[in-house]
């Protein structure tokens, strides 16, 4: 129920070249869940976390914050200032690794103690406590994935919205951070949206899923039947119910 959600999408389209690149009639993200939004590259993931994250303003439909519409071209920022996105690239600052965590929080004038208190709290957290004073640029990937994260949960966001974050990581940083982010994530209580196209990926750190084709939601629901729908694990029986099944690739399905 919108009521209940903490983001709501309602009737949004994105239009390129006169083509429909993204088209969901509603899409709920509840608060303090952990949803996950796969499907193939070119599916339309990014592009909805864009318009999530209200830096993309839709040509059709609306957005909506604790059930108020929002404008990404009317004065977002209030709203934005609620949300953190973390991209596949960490695009650090040329400072050191603590300015570069502390640096949404000083934008924000937060107290020097209280910036100084929480950035060392979230280094900790992330097992990067001892890289404060190293220049960002000096970092290796996995370092500045840890950074760019304790950026981005420094500012305790109501909305964390991750873009394929774990891409570009070597096997051990990528597992190491998919066994230590969950706990951190559950202990905040942060609501968080992960674009990813890898099943490891949501399966560790989301609790619900939706797949994207074409643009369009083709599945909704637990992760057990959204990864098949979404083509990135076998089906295992027949658990999805289409809500259009008179064409597939732009039906929705529920678990039953």
């Amino acid at each position: 129920m919108d009521g209940a959600a903490l983001l709501s999408l309602r009737g949004v389209q994105v239009r390129r070249g006169g083509r429909t690149i993204l088209d969901v009639p509603a899409l709920d993200v509840r608060p303090h869940e952990a949803l996950a939004v796969v499907g193939p590259n070119g599916a339309g993931k990014s592009t909805l976390l864009q318009v999530m994250a209200l830096l993309l303003a839709p040509d059709a439909g609306e957005v909506r914050f604790q059930g108020a519409p929002v404008d990404a071209r009317r004065n977002p920022v209030p709203v934005r200032r609620r949300m953190a996105v973390v991209f596949q690239e960490p695009l650090l600052f040329d400072t050191s690794v603590f300015a570069n965590v502390a640096t949404g929080l000083r934008l924000r004038g937060g107290n020097r103690a209280v910036v100084r208190e929480r950035v060392a709290l979230w280094l900790a957290r992330l097992g990067i406590a001892h890289l404060a004073g190293r220049a960002a640029r000096t970092l290796s990937a996995g370092e500045a994935r840890r950074a760019s994260l304790a950026r981005a949960l420094v500012l305790e966001p109501e909305l964390l919205l991750l873009d394929e974050p774990f891409g570009a990581l070597d096997y051990p940083t990528r597992q190491a951070l998919l066994a230590e982010l969950p706990p951190l994530l559950a202990a905040a209580r942060t609501t968080t949206v992960l674009v990813t196209h890898d099943p490891t990926e949501a399966r560790a750190l989301a609790t619900r899923a939706i797949a994207l084709h074409a643009g369009r939601v083709v599945a909704e629901g637990s992760l057990e039947a959204v990864l098949p729908a979404a083509g990135l694990l076998p089906a295992a029986g027949n658990s999805l119910r289409a809500l259009e099944p008179a064409d597939p690739l732009r039906s929705r399905a529920e678990i039953e």
